[in-house]
């Protein structure tokens, strides 16, 4: 039995993080994966939002399953441009200022031009400000410079940036030689490469799918509904793969596979969790079971919108979350050889 390879698959997230993609500017990324999976002969299509929707083929074609990663990540967008040069921004998605405070990032323009910047403190300087440690980390105190000769809000603008204009973080993504790969955006993005690997193994081993299964890459799961939509009729099955959450009081952890029984939405489907650890158990994966208690997925998010179907959530453990993140090759392939196994299993009864 072979499982996908666990070192190329990281490879293939130290890629994809380094595409800029904050959710509402996610073309870039969703366009290499459109050309990851052209040169295996695998048909997508893109729905209305800009997620991109990838259909195998199965033996039954009754029903269907459905799984899902999101490729669009945490960002900002500018607030206003300050009489200063520098620019107050706004932030996209569930995290906090602290955690990009000192982050280098980059500034597209509605043109298409990108600037570089450094996202600080008003107050950085303590040979300046005595309050530097202790002020607030907030939308008024954390600001951009950018990375040009600009000292008002005028010769910003005769750059090209203006508000509304889009701000990414620089991932900082490195992979050690001892199996961590430590990068922001490992949510989701870490997951996107390990459904990647799987529908290129499905593909080049001429694996035969018990059902038609459907791989949604989201670009809205940040901001809460990126999977709540092009689900077929048919599906029964739908499986999230995002990433476990890490902290005290958590059992996940960065070498095995998370398997979410409740996050903020309630419990995820009783069945279909018991079959996930099942499946763990007979084919000697290491696993934990957890609670997320300040979480959704794109699986809870299709709940919402009223669709009748099978839910559950699994993911490689994350550290850190929506901050400096980390996860370990171990973690990677737990989760590729619960996928492996799961999508070639029977259906819940």
């Amino acid at each position: 039995m072979s499982y996908p390879n666990t070192r190329e698959t990281i490879n293939l997230i130290k890629e994809i993080v380094s595409i800029p993609s904050p959710s509402g500017n996610t073309n870039k990324v969703i366009e290499y994966v459109e050309k990851y999976l052209s040169e295996f002969n695998i048909e997508t299509k893109r729905n209305r939002k800009g997620g991109l929707i990838a259909t195998l083929p199965g033996k039954d074609t009754n029903q269907h399953r459905m799984l899902t990663a999101h490729v669009d990540t945490l960002g900002a967008m500018i607030k206003e441009i300050k009489p200063s040069g520098r620019l107050k921004i706004d932030l996209i998605g569930g995290f906090k200022y602290n955690s990009i405070e000192g982050e280098y990032c980059q500034i597209e323009t509605a043109s298409g031009k990108v600037y570089t910047g450094t996202i600080l403190m008003h107050q950085q300087s303590v040979h300046v400000y005595k309050d530097a440690g202790k002020a607030e980390r907030n939308i008024d105190n954390i600001e951009v410079r950018i990375d040009e000769k600009v000292h008002s809000a005028d010769e910003v603008r005769a750059l090209g940036i203006e508000v509304g204009d889009f701000v990414s973080f620089d991932p900082r993504v490195e992979i050690t030689e001892n199996g961590y790969i430590k990068s922001r955006h490992l949510d989701d993005k870490a997951s996107v490469g390990i459904l990647l690997q799987l529908i290129k193994q499905i593909k080049t081993e001429n694996i035969t799918l018990p059902y038609t299964t459907h791989f949604l890459i989201s670009n809205n799961e940040e901001i809460g509904y990126g999977g709540n939509s092009n689900i077929t009729p048919e599906t029964v099955e739908y499986l999230a793969v995002d990433m476990g959450a890490m902290g005290d009081g958590q059992s996940t952890d960065e070498y095995t596979v998370s398997i979410c029984a409740k996050d903020a939405s309630g419990p995820y489907h009783y069945e279909m969790r018991k079959k996930l650890v099942q499946l763990c158990v007979e084919n000697d994966i290491q696993y934990k079971v957890d609670l997320y208690p300040f979480y959704g997925s794109d699986a809870s998010a299709a709940i919402r919108s009223g669709h009748d179907i099978v839910h559950g959530l699994i993911g490689p453990g994350i550290d850190s979350s929506h901050a400096f993140e980390r996860t370990h090759q171990s973690s990677i392939e737990n989760t590729a050889k619960l996928l492996y196994h799961y999508i070639q299993s029977e259906m819940i009864k």
